[in-house]
């Protein structure tokens, strides 16, 4: 016993985690594996026959899981953008190009004091950012990335995201209310405002819409975009941006584009929050992990808006234009043990014939550092070449490509405006809203509902 104390006290920080885990995990893959084989084939026809609620919880937890990272990735862009804007060089330390100090705020939030107010009500209190957090990534369930990538493909699925995105709301006014704080209730109450007030224009921006595609279903919105083939591939019609649906709509697309900047509480509209009125509204009195919570759910929330824009206006996953039919297959098992020479000789020579650039035409870089900047870029190299296979053979790789990229181009349009535009007051806010934007929305309305029982009769008459 003295040996091993004696052991473990001189273990490092990693090495006494690697001690408690290794064990740890060995322990349950064995138990794992014994519940596989004795009850691995019950469990499975359990899982075939519930198999829309596997889905279901299976796809929720994806987007649970791939919410930080996305959150990472905005952040890191603001930090980056804004600094640009402001000719500074921003982040530039850890990580190539700075890339990962959002991981290392996120998780020196998680590594600080998770302190509760004395008065406050702890339970609504610990609650409230789990709700926004929740709310922010339960709505993306129905979200098409690509297709036959998306989660679940409900009839009603516009109204299910708005249904899901209204309960924010509500996690807001729990934190405002429960920190026991003017600050933190004014940040309540006027999120409450503001979301309720935005969210009539930003339903009603998009019924034209509705009208135009007789759906309610994103995946269906989404294939009204694209191109049209008979059965032997060839294009009858669409296929160009033209098809869009901002193009048919394009004042509910502004009218859209400015109620989800109020919803997501972005700037100009980020009056919740306004730290130079109110500390920083409903968030004053969270630190740790509960303010985390706000602060990520605040980048899923632009992230998420983005990508509603995308599928409703921005036809989706669907190229801008018409791509040609180009079949590149190659199966390896044609090869033979061809394949297994090519795995094996392709890296070295690969990496031989990038580095010796480096090594023969600057005389003071080392063959060690060539060598291993020759193999950075083989790599590179290979992943570019597989992702244009993925890309040419694969549908569902092409519109995913397709649809991020549009969905960062409006979160940089997000970035743009808070490096850009200054807050404005919250009378101006609430005003807009109602003298402006919700008159606009119903003259949307009414114009394209008009303009679809004249063109019902033209054809009606012809």
């Amino acid at each position: 016993m003295t040996v091993m104390a004696r052991t473990w006290d001189q273990l490092t920080l990693p090495g006494k985690a690697l001690a408690i885990l290794l064990p740890l995990l060995a322990l349950l893959t064995t138990g794992l594996v014994i519940v596989l084989v004795l009850f691995g084939q019950n469990i499975l026809d359990i899982l075939i026959f519930n198999l829309p609620i596997v889905r279901f919880v299976f796809a929720a937890t994806v987007l649970l899981l791939l919410a930080p990272p996305i959150a990472f990735v905005i952040i890191y862009m603001e930090m980056k953008i804004i600094a640009l804007m402001n000719l500074r060089i921003g982040p530039d330390r850890v990580g190539p190009w700075g890339s990962l100090l959002s991981t290392i705020h996120g998780l020196k939030v998680l590594m600080k004091e998770d302190f509760t107010p004395t008065r406050a009500d702890s339970v609504v209190f610990t609650w409230a950012p789990v709700v926004v957090f929740a709310t922010m990534a339960l709505s993306a369930l129905v979200i098409p990335f690509a297709p036959g990538l998306f989660a679940q493909d409900f009839n009603l699925g516009l109204l299910y995201f708005f249904a899901i995105g209204g309960m924010t709301v509500v996690g807001l006014l729990m934190g405002g209310w429960a920190s026991f704080n003017k600050y933190s209730l004014l940040g309540g109450l006027r999120s409450a405002a503001q979301i309720v007030s935005y969210e009539i224009p930003l339903t009603l921006s998009v019924v034209g819409l509705v009208l135009l595609a007789g759906t309610l279903s994103l995946n269906s919105i989404v294939q009204q975009q694209g191109p049209v083939y008979d059965a032997a591939g060839n294009l009858v019609h669409g296929g160009w941006f033209t098809d869009w649906f901002v193009f048919r709509q394009p004042l509910g697309f502004l009218i859209f584009g400015i109620a989800a900047t109020a919803e997501a509480n972005r700037t100009p509209f980020d009056l919740t929050e306004a730290d130079s009125e109110i500390v920083a509204g409903f968030a004053t009195e969270y630190s740790g992990m509960r303010f985390g919570f706000f602060f990520f759910a605040e980048y899923i929330g632009v992230f998420v808006i983005s990508a509603l824009t995308t599928v409703l206006f921005l036809g989706g996953w669907n190229a801008p234009f018409p791509l040609p039919h180009i079949s590149w297959i190659v199966d390896p098992g044609q090869l033979g043990f061809g394949l297994l020479f090519i795995a094996l000789l392709a890296p070295v020579v690969g990496t031989l014939i990038l580095a010796a650039p480096f090594y023969l035409f600057r005389s003071r870089t080392r063959w060690w550092v060539a060598l291993i900047l020759g193999f950075v870029l083989f790599n590179v190299l290979v992943a570019g070449l597989f992702g244009l296979w993925a890309y040419i053979n694969f549908d569902w790789v092409a519109g995913l490509i397709w649809f991020l990229g549009k969905t960062f181009g409006l979160v940089f349009l997000f970035v743009w405006m808070r490096g850009t535009l200054p807050r404005v007051r919250i009378d101006q806010l609430m005003g807009f809203a109602w003298k402006w934007l919700l008159p606009a929305s119903l003259l949307n309305l009414f114009v394209t509902a008009a303009a679809i029982l004249a063109i019902d009769g033209i054809r009606g008459g012809s």
